[in-house]
């Protein structure tokens, strides 16, 4: 969530997205080596990163907070990465650190690109179990079911996975990852190849909500969380600090009142963070924004009151 290094950065000016590292499960029986168990393991995130604002949704949604323990890190990074710097002292008072990459560091003393949200740390050890942001909330939503709250919402329902998946992955591509595609892309033909990508998806995801309320059958599901952190930054930043400036969110016909509906859900809107997001993308981006200095608009008060 930082300004990409050399090395995701081609010749021809495109950001590429580093690959995740640790890609360890948490499963339900434990075949994988990490049983589900709660209070064992511990959920690292960044408010401002939509990665990980995926992974706070879904843990809220289905009501796993006394399972999986939250670590909150401070928006703005220094060289070192991801800090505790909101907690007493500086240190997570569960992990005992206070720096992200000393987990990373005690799990892969080799380990040697970005630091990333979001993160499982088993507590028993210090070690990364998973970075890996697109398996996290689906084995929220599968493995860690007997845990559950007893209305918890179906985010990953069976009949519905196939459609999810395809709806994901063009989502993904041309959205959740093409707004940083056209913000760090260092030639005009990449940034315009990106830019176009992105609004032409934006424009078929508006024809698709034209009517109906959520992305895939008559619920919500993984695909509408995994849009919504995007959306819910398109404004904020993207718009503006990324160059997403063909227009805002907020004049997509079906696009904005469908973002509005989801963050009056509880669950959803009580996770955003505006002043996390903003600090962090325009404070810690200076290639992108040299002076960094943090916006003070769009209006909040367009979005309804989170419940």
């Amino acid at each position: 969530m930082t300004t990409p290094r050399s090395t995701e950065l081609a010749a021809d000016g495109r950001f590429h997205r580093q690959p995740n590292h640790f890609d360890a499960r948490i499963t339900a029986d434990g075949s994988s080596g990490w049983p589900v168990e709660p209070g064992r393991y511990r959920l690292v995130v960044s408010l401002a990163c939509p990665w990980a604002h995926r992974s706070v949704i879904v843990r809220r949604l289905l009501g796993l907070e006394d399972a999986i323990s939250l670590a909150v890190v401070d928006p703005i990074r220094d060289d070192r990465g991801w800090r505790f710097t909101l907690d007493e002292g500086g240190v997570d008072p569960v992990l005992d650190i206070g720096f992200l990459s000393e987990a990373y560091a005690a799990t892969d003393p080799d380990y040697e690109r970005r630091v990333t949200v979001p993160t499982i740390v088993d507590t028993r050890t210090g070690h990364v179990v998973t970075n890996d942001y697109p398996q996290i909330t689906l084995d929220l939503s599968t493995e860690w079911r007997a845990h559950h709250r007893a209305d918890a919402p179906e985010l990953y329902p069976e009949h519905l996975r196939e459609e999810i998946d395809a709806v994901n992955e063009g989502v993904f591509t041309d959205v959740n990852n093409g707004v940083y595609r056209t913000g760090f892309a260092m030639s005009q033909a990449a940034y315009e190849e990106s830019y176009t990508a992105l609004f032409a998806r934006l424009d078929q995801l508006d024809a698709r909500l034209a009517e109906r309320r959520f992305l895939v059958g008559e619920q919500l599901t993984e695909a509408d969380v995994r849009l919504f952190t995007t959306l819910v930054r398109f404004d904020a930043v993207y718009h503006g600090h990324f160059k997403c400036n063909r227009q805002k969110l907020g004049e997509f016909e079906h696009l904005w009142p469908y973002a509005q509906r989801l963050f009056a859900t509880p669950g959803i809107g009580d996770t955003v963070d505006f002043d996390h997001i903003q600090r962090h993308y325009y404070g810690t981006h200076p290639r992108v924004n040299p002076t960094r200095i943090v916006p003070l608009g769009p209006d909040r008060g367009r979005w309804p009151p989170a419940s």
